[in-house]
C-alpha cells in the first residue's frame, strides 16, 4: 500500500532555518503579518519576502493559495513558498494549504514554519492526503518523497490532533491504491487477500467463497459473476470498538473488480476505465482501516461483494431470472446493470446476520448520476431523514460533496416486470433513482438506510484539492466523521 508521507512535529528552531536544504514554507495573511519565522526568513532573503507579499501576484492568491520563490538569496534551500493564510485559518483553508505545499514540494525535503497557526494538524492532512503517487506499475518509479517537518508553537499538541487524521489520509490512499490498481493485478483473489491482511490492526475479516455464498443463497451476487474465472466473493470485516450490545453501521461496498457489461457488452471507448467498478468495495476498506487504525470506540461491520462481470458461455443472459438470497426474483434485463444485484444480496446478508443500527452501501452504480451531478457530488439517497442529515453534515464538514436525491413508490412501476417480481433496470429516465429503489427493496422496514452513488466522485480525470487524478478517496472521511458523531460515546 502507498505510505502516507511521515510528518514530524518540532519546536520552532529559527537558528536553523538559514541551513535548511530544500523548501522552506512560511505563512502570510492578506495584510502582509508574518510570524517570527517568517520574520527570520525574510531578513535572510534580504527583504524578499516583503516584496512578494506586496506584489500583484500575491494579491491575487486565494487563501490557501502558495506560491514560490526559486533559489532564495540567503538560504540553503532551493525554494520558499510562501502560503496566503492568516493564523486562524478555517479547516477547508488549512487543508488547501498543506495540499498546495504537498503539489509545490514534489519529493523535496519540507520545513513548515507554522508559528502559533491554529489549525496545524490540518495542514499537515492536507499535506498528506496531496502527497500521493501511484506508481506501482512504472518500471522508473521514483524514490519515496523527502522528509516533512512542521515548526510550531505546540508540537505535542498538534501531532495528537494530526494522528487521527493521519489515519484517515491511510484509508483513504488504502481506497485511492485499490481503485486505481488494473484489473489483472485486483483479482476478486487478490482484493479478498488484501483485506484478510487488515486482521493485523485487530479487524476480524473473513472470506466467504462461492460454495458457502451458494449455501447462503446469494445467487443474484453470483450470477453476475458466473460468467468470469475469477471466483466470487463476500468479504466480512468487523471491528467492535464500542459496547458489546452496541449494534454496528453496517457498510456495504459494490466491488466488480472489472466491469465489462457481460453479454450486455459496453462500448470499448473508455472500457479501460472500469477498473474502478469495486470503488464502493474500495471506500468501504478505507473507512475500516481507518477506524481500526485510530481504534475507534464505536462498532462497525464492512461487507463487500467482489465479482468480476465478464461475458462467455456461462455468463448471465439478458431475459434470464434469478432469485435473490431475500427470495424475490428478479428478471436481469441488461447485465451491465450488475452492481445492484451484487448488493441487494450483501445488504440482505448484513440485515440478517448484523441487525444494524443503520446501515450505507456504497456503488459506482450509476452514469446517470452523472449527468445529474457531474463530478462534485455522490448522489445520496436514504429512507431516514435525520440518518441522512448527519451523513450529509459529515460529509459538508469534510468537503466531500454529497447532495440528497427523491425516492418515491411511482418510479417503482419502471420495475415491474411480466414474469418476474421486478426487472434490474427501469430504463433511461431516472436511471439513478430507480436503481435506488430496486435497492431499498432489500431495506428492512426498521433499518435506517443510504445509498451513496459515487459514480461521478470514486475516479477523476483532473486533479482536486486533495488528491492528484485518478482515485480520490471520496467518502473514507466523510463515513468516518459519520461513525464518530453518531457512535463514539465519550
Amino acid at each position: 500500500m502507498t505510505q502516507i508521507t511521515p510528518i514530524r512535529f518540532a519546536e520552532t528552531e529559527i537558528d536553523k532555518i538559514a541551513a535548511f536544504e530544500g523548501r522552506v514554507a512560511v505563512f502570510a495573511d492578506p495584510e502582509g503579518r508574518l510570524d517570527a519565522g517568517a520574520r527570520r526568513v525574510n531578513k535572510l532573503v534580504r527583504g524578499a519576502l516583503v516584496r512578494l507579499i506586496e506584489s500583484e501576484r500575491f494579491g491575487k492568491l486565494k487563501e490557501g493559495d502558495a506560491v514560490s520563490m526559486a533559489f532564495p538569496v540567503g538560504l540553503a534551500a532551493e525554494a520558499v513558498d510562501v502560503v496566503r493564510g492568516p493564523r486562524n485559518l478555517g479547516m477547508t483553508e488549512a487543508r488547501k494549504a498543506g495540499a498546495s505545499l504537498a503539489k509545490l514540494r514534489d519529493r523535496s525535503d519540507l520545513l513548515v514554519l507554522a508559528g502559533s497557526m491554529r489549525r496545524v494538524a490540518e495542514v499537515a492532512f492536507g499535506l498528506a492526503m496531496r502527497d500521493y503517487t501511484f506508481d506501482d506499475h512504472k518500471s522508473d518509479a521514483k524514490e519515496p518523497e523527502g522528509a516533512v517537518t512542521i515548526m510550531c508553537s505546540k508540537p505535542d499538541k498538534s501531532r495528537a490532533e494530526a494522528d487521527p487524521l493521519m489515519a484517515v489520509a491511510e484509508g483513504a490512499f488504502m481506497t485511492r491504491d485499490l481503485v486505481n490498481a488494473p484489473a489483472n493485478v485486483l483479482t476478486t483473489t487478490e482484493f479478498a487477500k488484501q483485506l484478510a491482511e487488515m486482521a493485523a490492526l485487530g479487524l476480524k475479516v473473513e472470506v466467504l467463497e462461492e460454495k458457502k455464498l451458494a449455501e447462503l443463497g446469494m445467487r443474484t451476487l453470483l450470477s453476475v459473476g458466473q460468467g468470469s474465472d475469477s471466483p466470487s466473493k463476500v468479504v466480512v470485516m468487523q471491528w467492535q470498538g464500542g459496547a458489546k450490545d452496541q449494534t454496528p453501521l453496517a457498510l456495504i461496498g459494490k466491488g466488480v473488480v472489472f466491469d465489462t457489461g457481460g453479454i450486455s457488452l459496453k462500448p470499448a471507448g473508455g472500457m479501460e476505465d472500469m477498473t474502478m467498478d469495486m470503488g464502493g468495495a474500495g471506500v468501504v476498506a478505507g473507512v475500516m482501516r481507518t477506524v481500526a487504525r485510530r481504534k475507534a470506540k464505536a462498532n462497525v461491520v464492512g461487507l463487500v461483494g467482489l465479482v468480476e462481470n465478464m461475458p462467455s458461455g456461462n455468463a448471465t443472459r439478458p431475459g434470464d431470472v434469478v432469485k435473490s438470497m431475500k427470495g424475490d426474483t428478479i428478471e436481469v434485463i441488461n447485465t451491465d446493470a450488475e452492481g445492484r444485484l451484487v448488493l441487494c444480496d450483501v445488504m440482505w446478508y448484513a440485515q440478517d446476520r448484523f441487525n444494524p443500527d443503520a446501515m450505507v452501501d456504497l456503488a459506482t452504480l450509476t452514469g446517470a448520476i452523472i449527468i445529474g451531478l457531474g463530478h462534485e457530488n455522490a448522489g445520496v439517497f436514504s429512507n431516514n431523514d435525520a440518518f441522512c442529515n448527519a451523513f450529509l453534515k459529515a460529509a459538508e464538514k469534510e468537503g466531500e460533496g454529497a447532495w440528497r436525491m427523491p425516492l418515491g413508490k411511482a418510479y417503482d412501476d419502471q420495475l415491474k416486470s411480466r414474469i418476474a417480481d421486478m426487472k434490474n433496470v427501469g430504463g433511461r429516465p431516472a436511471g439513478s433513482i430507480t436503481a435506488a429503489q430496486f435497492l431499498q427493496r432489500f431495506v428492512k422496514d426498521e433499518t435506517p438506510w443510504i445509498h451513496l452513488d459515487i459514480a461521478g466522485v470514486a475516479s477523476v480525470k483532473s486533479d482536486t484539492t486533495l488528491a492528484p487524478k485518478g482515485a480520490t478517496g471520496w467518502g473514507v472521511a466523510a463515513l468516518n466523521r459519520l461513525i464518530a458523531d453518531m457512535y463514539e460515546k465519550d
